[in-house]
Parts: structure tokens; sequence; C-alpha cells
């Protein structure tokens, strides 16, 4: 089994590669926002944690972490922020690297796919067998925001100014895939890498 991550900016088109090769081969796919959406649920390990760091206001009427409320609080502290995604972060790579043992030992896969915008920052290049960055313009990355999230220029920046630049990307990165043009262009560049062409 091969482990591969997936990253690049945000409105790259990650899901819609992610969703092809799905169809493709015999893999897994692990997002680490759900992961760590999941491991802020009551029982599970980051929820005590974000509670005492953020206090009983940031739940909900059914004591759940408010995930919108959560991000107002941390998005506006510096400091918080880092706290939190400290928390978030040691859990969620803990959480994936165990996944990757098991689906090891299990040996039934041929690819787990692990998809975060920050899996260089996160020293994901020595867990995984492969990088693969996948790439959009601006341009077109602004476009497909505004399209499919509604967001507005100055949120857009806000994003791209926090996200690592497009040449510590490719640096970091085993394979580029260029997912400016057509899905078809796109799909033709994941068949390669994957010998399936």
């Amino acid at each position: 089994m091969k482990v591969i991550g997936i990253t690049g900016g945000v409105g790259a088109g990650k899901s819609t590669i992610l969703n092809y090769i799905e169809e493709k081969t015999k893999c897994r796919i692990i997002f680490s926002d759900d992961v760590a959406n999941d491991i802020k649920k009551k029982g599970q390990p980051c929820y005590e944690p974000i509670v005492e760091l953020l206090g009983k206001e940031v739940l909900d009427k059914d004591g759940e972490i408010d995930k919108k409320l959560m991000a107002q609080i941390i998005f506006s502290d510096e400091k918080l922020l880092l706290k939190a995604n400290e928390i978030l972060h040691t859990e969620v790579n803990r959480f994936i690297k165990a996944e990757i043992d098991r689906e090891r030992e299990e040996n039934e896969l041929d690819y787990l796919f692990i998809e975060a915008a920050l899996l260089i920052e996160n020293g994901y290049k020595a867990i995984v067998d492969e990088m693969w960055y996948i790439y959009a313009s601006e341009e077109v990355r602004r476009e497909r925001l505004k399209l499919s999230r509604g967001y507005l220029d100055e949120k857009i920046n806000d994003i791209f100014a926090s996200q690592l630049k497009e040449e510590e990307f490719r640096k970091s990165c085993d394979f580029v895939i260029d997912n400016s043009g057509s899905n078809e262009e796109t799909y033709r560049q994941i068949d390669l890498i994957l010998g399936e062409n």
C-alpha cells in the first residue's frame, strides 16, 4: 500500500481529484478536516482541552463545540488560535498515523490518501510515501471560491496570505498536478502518475 499526501491551496480542486481517484483505485481517503471535526465531539480527545481553552460559551445547546463560534473566537485572538491548533493538530496527526499503521497491517488497499492543507507544515513528508501538490492558478482558485463558497475578494486575500507560497508547495512535493484547466486534462495527469494511462 502506498501512502500519498494530497495538498494545495484552497480552491485548487483537491476534492474533485480525490473523487476521481476514488472511482479509479482501491483506496481510502482521509480528510484531515473531517478528522479534526470528529475529534472535537463529546467524548473525543480534543473536546475537553478545547472547552478548557475557550470556556463553556463555545458549546451549543446540545453541549457540542459550535464550530462557527469556535472559529470566531480563535481567529480574533492569535494566542488562542495557536493553542487550539496545537491541540487539534497533535491529535489529528496521532489519529492519521494510527490509521496508516492499521491499513498497512490489514494490507487490503493499493493506496491511502491523506488530504490536508497543512501536510507540509505538519511534517507529513516523513510519514507519506509521496506528496502530491494540486496546483491551480490564483485566478482560477479565486473564481472557484467565489462561485462555490460565495467568498468575497477580501476573505480570499486573507486565506491566500495565510497559506504556503507556490514555491514551497512545489519544493516539498514529489508530483505537481495542474488543475487549472479541464477535468479531462487533470485526469490525464493523474492516470499518468498512477500508471493507469
